[in-house]
């Protein structure tokens, strides 16, 4: 797309709509994929809380229970889903590009636990600053996939939204941890 066309101006189409099946495919796809990353990601967490350093870690005092966290994820990686598949059952152009952005920020949610609970166990203190640089990095990322799918589909751009308050509500509590720990 030539540089002069603002973010999100329909291009081209790619080719026509796709048939419902391969819609209901895609955005099982799109689910599963999601849903993958999240339990990924969720296994140096289940790993850290079962009683290690985490335990003895001092926490945020606006900390919300652990149980929680499983809930807000699973809810926001469906959302994350759906936003992804709106946009790409448009079957524009634009669309590729904000696809992009999506996965780039999938691949951050996933490396964010990996550098909080993954390394701390190694690099202590230095772990929870680098998965600091990692969530601002991915903050980042989320508002650029809201700003490029919004364009293309106000509600992809809408359910994206809760992610980004979950992570700026995140990064309090990893700079709150990394600052006492």
């Amino acid at each position: 797309m030539p540089a002069n066309v603002p973010i999100g101006t329909p291009g081209p189409e790619v080719s026509d709509q796709p048939s419902g099946l391969q819609q209901l495919a895609a955005l099982l796809g799109f689910l599963a994929l999601s849903w993958a990353v999240s339990l990924v990601g969720s296994m140096p967490v289940r790993a850290a809380t079962g009683g290690s350093w985490y335990a003895q870690m001092e926490l945020a005092p606006w900390s919300p229970p652990g149980m929680m966290f499983t809930y807000v994820w699973l809810t926001l990686y469906a959302a994350m889903a759906v936003a992804a598949w709106l946009v790409w059952r448009q079957r524009l152009l634009p669309g590729r590009v904000a696809l992009r952005f999506y996965g780039i920020q999938l691949a951050l949610n996933l490396l964010w636990p990996m550098t909080f609970f993954g390394l701390y166990p190694l690099l202590g203190t230095t772990a929870l600053w680098l998965a600091l640089a990692v969530l601002a990095a991915l903050l980042l990322t989320a508002v650029l996939t809201v700003a490029y799918f919004g364009p293309i589909s106000r509600t992809a751009g809408v359910l994206m939204l809760p992610n980004v308050s979950w992570l700026v509500f995140s990064a309090s509590l990893n700079l709150y941890a990394a600052v006492r720990n």
